[in-house]
């Protein structure tokens, strides 16, 4: 195996960044620099290695989705090595996190969207979130009300409510992700809706908006008057 520290320096991953800047590497190179060493016995170097994983998995996006074992079955990718590369994407999602915090003022779907778009990007399972909002529709909690499979979440009004009581919330938002990128809402989801629409009309809490978020767009179901 050809070691990269074995390159001229103007190849090298890290002297290419040292010198002109992280903008300069490709993907490949970036995604080296966080594996580090290669494998011995394919004899590819941590750059082949990196460039392995994004033809396997298509793009830095579906890498960052790939899980443990998906990682692990790529050749010279062990867990140590899979756990660093989900690190990295693990910290690139926080840092581009602006999700909602206590105190701010939802205003509208595209806010929601805004928020949350960031966050659910590379979910491979449906999440439906309940915001607890005041009177003055001002972040009061988050809540995870339920966790589904690929295709469907299952949310029943009395797990919806219960902390909505709890904190005497007087609005809430209803947010889920579409896992297909699709974010056209099914017609469980326009059932679901309703009927969370009636349990909170009965107990005097507003439901202002479900907001179905896809791949870098969303449907408000209360902009199309489905609510």
């Amino acid at each position: 195996m050809r070691r990269i520290k074995d390159w001229p320096a103007d190849e090298r991953p890290r002297e290419k960044l040292l010198a002109g800047g992280a903008d300069k590497l490709t993907d490949a190179e970036l995604l080296a620099l966080i594996i580090r060493t290669g494998d011995s016995a394919s004899k590819n170097s941590a750059v082949d290695l990196a460039r392995s994983l994004l033809t396997r998995f298509g793009s830095l996006r579906q890498l960052a989705a790939a899980s443990i074992s998906e990682l692990c079955q790529q050749a010279g990718i062990g867990p140590a090595k899979a756990a660093e590369i989900q690190a990295l994407f693990q910290i690139a999602r926080r840092f581009a996190d602006n999700r909602l915090q206590p105190g701010q003022p939802y205003r509208s779907s595209q806010d929601a969207f805004d928020h949350f778009h960031e966050r659910f990007c590379d979910y491979r399972k449906e999440v439906f979130l309940a915001l607890l909002l005041d009177s003055k529709n001002r972040l009061i909690r988050e809540v995870q009300i339920s966790e589904g499979s690929l295709s469907a979440s299952i949310v029943h009004p009395r797990e919806v409510f219960a902390p909505v009581l709890r904190e005497s919330a007087a609005a809430v938002l209803f947010v889920h992700n579409h896992p297909s990128g699709d974010p056209t809402p099914s017609q469980e989801d326009i059932e679901v809706t309703k009927r969370l629409k009636e349990v909170g009309d009965l107990m005097g809490v507003r439901v202002l908006d479900h907001i179905i978020i896809g791949k870098g767009e969303f449907v408000s179901l209360a902009d199309r008057g489905l609510l």
